[in-house]
């Protein structure tokens, strides 16, 4: 029996069906903005499991043709697709933990060098590139929100939106702090430095999630003039925003954009997004708490070091995951490192 309930699935795939195909569905248009966003998750959700399913059927039809007619080369038919099916159930374990309120949902990544100036600026910027490249491997798009970059190299911080499914659900296992440990190229007497840089990882939360209520007057905005690059259009109006919410003393900022109204819009995502966050770190201190758990859910803590002397080395210090190929991880393949993660955190959302 196959482990997965497709019918139902399917059941409540074709009710839904049957509701789009009625004359009157547009006639509540929230409802049925509802109803085709349920119908689109349930037809992704079935695809690859009923695609899983008829590799199990044939599967099991070429071992039963494999044994009667002892056909070595039915065998090795066999065996390769035994190796397929397992990547094909492997994909669907990590899909089955993408399961928290936010985790379909576009990222909104924040990174921010440590103490040591030039030194620490330039590992942030090694950090946005890998990210940025990790994107790019999976199709996700990359929109940059904010960005200052460092006075003689680097970035003094950085704010991009990744867009894709399920990126904030991979993205989340990357809050923390990131370590990094090299011969500083800034350095005339080639020493060894260490550096760090923090790494904050928001949901995305658009106009039309009424769970995030913000009042008017908690807000207080000032606008300033640009210091990025931008042309000079940028740098000589007050285009910049900055957004303090009163309540929380969260602070907010977007200049890269033309216009004070593009970057007040693109401060106010930034700001959603991280209420969602502290909402969802408050229910899950209060699951803890009920648990009888004493753990720590801040992002401050070190998660990773990046060592490329004197010899190298990638080390996730939660789940004690090494890889040797430093340079493939700087290059955007970080999947064995966050799936690991994920993985073994599941279920700490419940």
């Amino acid at each position: 029996m196959f482990p997965f309930d497709i019918d139902n699935k399917n059941k409540r795939c074709q009710q839904l069906e049957a509701e789009v195909s009625k004359a009157d569905f547009w006639q509540d248009t929230e409802k049925a903005q509802k109803t085709i966003q349920e119908l689109n998750t349930l037809r992704d959700e079935l695809t690859p499991l009923i695609q899983v399913r008829q590799q199990l059927e044939d599967l099991e039809v070429t071992l039963q043709l494999a044994e009667e007619a002892q056909d070595g080369e039915l065998w090795a038919e066999a065996e390769k697709s035994i190796l397929q099916l397992h990547e094909a159930v492997a994909k669907l374990e990590l899909a089955v933990l993408f399961r928290g309120p936010y985790d379909q949902r576009d990222a909104i990544i924040a990174i921010h060098p440590g103490a040591g100036g030039t030194e620490s600026q330039d590992w942030a910027s090694m950090l946005l590139r890998m990210y940025t490249r990790w994107a790019e491997r999976k199709n996700y798009q990359v929109e940059v929100l904010d960005l200052l970059p460092g006075d003689e190299a680097g970035i003094k911080s950085a704010t991009i939106l990744i867009k894709g499914k399920n990126a904030y659900g991979y993205l989340k296992a990357e809050r923390g702090v990131h370590r990094l440990v090299r011969i500083s190229p800034f350095d005339a007497a080639r020493r060894r430095h260490t550096s760090f840089a923090s790494l904050d990882v928001l949901p995305e939360i658009g106009d039309a999630d009424n769970e995030i209520e913000i009042r008017p007057e908690d807000l207080k905005i000032d606008t300033y003039r640009a210091s990025g690059a931008g042309g000079q259009h940028v740098n000589t109006t007050d285009s910049a925003v900055r957004i303090t919410h009163l309540p929380t003393g969260f602070i907010v900022q977007c200049q890269n954009e033309r216009s004070q109204h593009a970057n007040r819009d693109r401060a106010m995502k930034i700001l959603r997004a991280r209420l969602a966050d502290l909402y969802e770190r408050q229910r899950l201190e209060e699951i803890s708490s009920l648990r009888g758990e004493q753990k720590d859910i801040a992002w401050g803590s070190q998660i990773r070091s990046y060592v490329f002397h004197p010899y190298t080395l990638v080390k996730d210090h939660r789940t004690g995951l090494e890889i040797g190929n430093i340079n493939a991880v700087m290059d955007g393949e970080i999947d064995p490192l966050m799936e690991l993660y994920l993985r073994k955190t599941a279920g700490n959302d419940k």
